[in-house]
């Protein structure tokens, strides 16, 4: 009898072990690189989860840079028509992130004994971006180009946008997919000339953005 506890006791532990094991595995990603997991329908931005980065050059140093978050806006995508998609979003232009806050202080203080702010100014309105038009470049890219509203003037843009994920989000059930794009704007061609060329003209866009499928039975919540 002792002989057999001995295995009987291992076997014990080993199946412990093993459901121990099971139950620490890392759960599966949600999101993956594959088109044919994006259907048909009217998607809105995670606007937790969903940035708009900007870079630009300081005195011909280095570059800084900062970001733009609570993104809103829609998007109407068919997989199987992409050159009809259509893309509206908003960017709270005060919602900008910044490491310093002197930065950002300067970024919004009025202009001195009344002159021109030398960047937005107080209370500026929201930035929008409404495509015109999406051009695929490949199975996973796609050019969109439309038109930005910044400080009060109309300028085209273009983005070069790639997919990056699509799934279902374990967080909140809601179908998502994802995509991340690239631009490049002069800063003068919405009124913000100040400091130039000590403060370069030209400006990169890097956005990174999450679309939740719009539904009616499902309120997402957007703090994970």
């Amino acid at each position: 009898m002792r002989r057999l506890a001995i295995p009987a006791l291992a076997t014990v532990l080993l199946t412990g072990s093993v459901v121990a094991l099971q139950a620490t595995e890392t759960p599966a990603i949600p999101g993956a690189m594959e088109p044919g997991r994006v259907t048909e329908g009217a998607y809105k931005t995670d606007p937790a989860h969903t940035l708009v980065g900007w870079r630009i050059n300081h005195l011909g140093f280095n570059d800084y840079f900062g970001t733009f978050g609570d993104v809103e806006g829609t998007l109407d995508l068919d997989p199987a028509d992409l050159s009809s998609a259509k893309l509206d979003v908003t960017i709270p232009v005060t919602s900008v992130s910044v490491i310093s806050e002197g930065l950002r202080e300067h970024l919004f203080r009025a202009g001195k004994d009344g002159a021109a702010p030398d960047f937005f100014g107080p209370e500026p309105a929201p930035a929008r971006f409404v495509s015109t038009k999406v051009e695929p470049t490949g199975p996973t890219t796609a050019i969109v180009s439309g038109d930005l509203t910044l400080m009060g003037q109309t300028r085209p843009l273009a983005l070069q946008v790639e997919f990056t994920g699509a799934g279902l989000n374990v967080m909140n059930n809601a179908e998502t997919v994802g995509f991340e794009a690239q631009a490049s704007l002069k800063r003068s061609d919405f009124g913000l000339s100040g400091f130039i060329p000590l403060v370069s003209d030209g400006v990169d866009l890097q956005i990174t953005a999450a679309f939740e499928k719009i539904t009616p039975d499902h309120d997402h919540d957007h703090t994970k």
